[in-house]
């Protein structure tokens, strides 16, 4: 894509994070496209639907995987309104998408009220530090999916 190009995919995600606030959800909208062609758009709808993973981002990945009956979009763009949170940026990996590009960066969301700096902080300190308890406690068939996966011949790989 060309920067106009990229503007022009951006004004929607921005047009889309604008309705969504109407709409009782977050500021935040998201598009993907492919070829030219958008195959989904998303909106946070995080307050409106009491899930907190439904970042608009997430949302529109969820929405393209499902018209390309397929968990990789690779070869897809990922438009949206504002600089991806941890858990959006880690989701666009996961589905192995091309490009991320983004309109507000995380400080313009910090001054809207959506501080995600203290996430990208606490990935960097040791888990001892964090306020949440994450632990391992292990079984002896801690494995045993991991087992099963890999015995299974008709598995789909990714």
């Amino acid at each position: 894509m060309t920067e106009p190009q990229d503007r022009v995919w951006l004004a929607s995600a921005v047009e889309l994070a604008t309705e969504s606030v109407a709409d009782g959800g977050g500021p935040f909208g998201a598009i993907i496209v492919r070829d030219g062609t958008a195959l989904a758009t998303g909106q946070n709808r995080v307050t409106r639907d009491n899930d907190p993973t439904a970042h608009a981002e997430v949302t529109a990945i969820r929405e393209a995987c499902g018209v390309l009956e397929d968990f990789s979009l690779a070869g897809c763009t990922l438009y949206t309104s504002c600089e991806p949170c941890p858990l959006c940026l880690s989701a666009s990996l996961w589905a192995r998408l091309d490009r991320v590009v983004f309109a507000a960066d995380r400080e313009d969301a910090a001054r809207g009220g959506f501080d995600d700096r203290a996430f990208y902080e606490l990935f960097a300190r040791p888990r001892a530090e964090w306020d949440m308890t994450v632990e391992s406690v292990r079984p002896a068939d801690a494995f045993a999916p991991f087992a099963a996966w890999n015995a299974e011949a008709a598995r789909v790989r990714y």
